[in-house]
């Protein structure tokens, strides 16, 4: 994801990003494809976002929008998401974690010196 643009209102809580194109992202460990729009806006919390616009997650053939994540109980290494329709769904945090895209650019870096 290629930003242009990013904002944080401290005051409102309020969080925007622009970018130049809409991009997906498949998220291996929890086997979801996620689709962020050219802006995506938010309302941040502590371990909450509310209000969300610009995030789909792909549930069968359907794109569904997000409209809420939280983490109730952090210890718990659970993240909730809600739709609009209230609809929710939790799943672990380590799911999302960066290490899936630094240990496939740790193996192309090997297999290149080899």
């Amino acid at each position: 994801m290629t930003s242009l643009s990013f904002g944080y209102n401290r005051q409102a809580g309020f969080v925007w990003i622009l970018q130049k194109e809409k991009t997906e992202h498949r998220f291996k460990k929890i086997g979801n494809t996620v689709s962020f729009d050219t802006e995506i806006t938010t309302f941040a919390e502590h371990h909450k976002m509310r209000k969300i616009t610009g995030i789909k997650s792909k549930e069968f053939l359907i794109w569904v929008p997000i409209s809420d994540m939280y983490i109730s109980d952090p210890a718990s290494g659970k993240i909730n998401f809600k739709t609009y329709t209230g609809l929710g769904r939790t799943l672990p945090v380590s799911g999302f974690l960066l290490e899936d895209g630094l240990e496939e650019d740790k193996k192309k870096k090997k297999e290149g010196k080899k």
